[in-house]
């Protein structure tokens, strides 16, 4: 990665605990794997060969063998995340000597470095699956999208799983004035816009600010520098791999930026006021939104117009209906007391509740 932002320093550093084991003789792999563990950020244990403890076999999160030791490892009960380390991609038993110490997984060095790195940098990070990320959008200006974003964000976060709201729309205002989140004290996109390549996901979490038991990553008050699509691309998946839930808030422009965050996205919500003329600019921003996602479906928000329900407008875009929000009366008191969207019981928060409980692999929501 280079030109890493002050908070992936400090999270590699954290990431260096209960580093991988290495168990080799070669000096030429170990002096690669080394390097590998440090483009990673963990720093490994090295075991000689036969000289292996049990304790050390069992306990690391990722065991690393050289070819050379393969058949030096006489008795190794097989576990998870033994990954079996060569040079030679001709030798056609190598898969024979993996199987024998337990390997899943070969890595043929120099080809596949770009792998290890990422496999030795998950396991230290402790990752628990990729989160299930979902965007929303608006059909036109002022339909609510932010709204539902942080109503989303914040009934998930009350829930006690573990959430990540991103504001992808620089023009958007920030999405932290809408949680009143504007002193939390945390890094904001431009420290960001730096980022290459794998960022480290735990150091993403610990660097934001933290309002309403969620992560906030969203922008400052300053001049709206541009985030260029590889570090969009780098901060979104690093969210996705610490898992739970991620909650981005889109642009209704598809530029590059946009793009990048439309391809990770495991559904997105489409924001349509029961209006015409929102149903007409709804139409043009699906078209673009849905070359770039598999899965986009509509929410309606209330009140209904007389012959344009939720299911009439559904019809009229061709997309799925997620729901209807119908008129949330206390919201914008709520706002003016400081509460979030989601926070107090209400029509907003009653959708969102269903929206999880659907969507949610487990089949479990959250409280309305």
């Amino acid at each position: 990665m280079t030109g890493p932002v002050t908070a992936e320093r400090k999270a590699a550093a954290g990431a260096r605990q209960g580093g991988p084991l290495i168990i080799t003789e070669d000096e030429a792999v170990l002096d690669d794997l080394l390097r590998l563990c440090a483009a990673a950020g963990a720093l490994p244990e090295v075991a000689q060969g036969a000289a292996v403890r049990a304790e050390q076999w069992s306990g690391a999160p990722l065991v690393l063998v050289g070819d050379d030791c393969a058949d030096r490892l006489p008795g190794a009960p097989h576990r998870e995340g033994v990954v079996l380390v060569g040079r030679d991609p001709d030798d056609p038993g190598v898969w024979r000597r993996a199987f024998r110490v337990g390997a899943r997984s070969v890595a043929v060095l120099p080809d596949g470095e770009g792998w290890l790195v990422d496999r030795i940098a998950d396991s230290v990070e402790g990752t628990e699956g990729p989160a299930l990320t979902v965007g929303v959008t608006g059909g036109r200006g002022g339909a609510g999208a932010s709204t539902l974003a942080c109503a989303l964000a914040v009934g998930a976060a009350r829930a006690g799983r573990r959430t990540m709201l991103i504001d992808a729309d620089p023009l958007g205002g920030g999405l932290d004035v809408l949680l009143g989140a504007e002193r939390v004290e945390g890094l904001r996109w431009p420290a960001f816009a730096g980022s290459r390549g794998r960022v480290a996901c735990r150091a993403l979490e610990e660097a934001l600010p933290e309002p309403h038991s969620l992560r906030l990553l969203s922008w400052d008050r300053g001049d709206r520098a541009a985030v260029p699509p590889e570090a969009v691309r780098a901060v979104l998946a690093a969210a996705r791999r610490r898992g739970g839930v991620v909650v981005v808030d889109l642009p209704r422009a598809a530029d590059d930026a946009a793009a990048e965050v439309l391809g990770q996205l495991d559904l997105g919500l489409l924001v349509v006021p029961s209006e015409l003329r929102a149903v007409a600019a709804a139409h043009q921003v699906a078209r673009s939104v849905g070359m770039m996602m598999g899965d986009l479906r509509m929410v309606v928000r209330g009140p209904c117009a007389p012959g344009l329900d939720g299911e009439e407008i559904a019809r009229l875009l061709s997309l799925p209906l997620a729901g209807e929000v119908p008129e949330d009366a206390g919201l914008p008191q709520a706002l003016a007391a400081g509460r979030p969207p989601g926070a107090d019981r209400g029509p907003l928060t009653a959708f969102c509740a269903e929206f999880w409980a659907r969507v949610l692999p487990d089949g479990e929501g959250v409280a309305a």
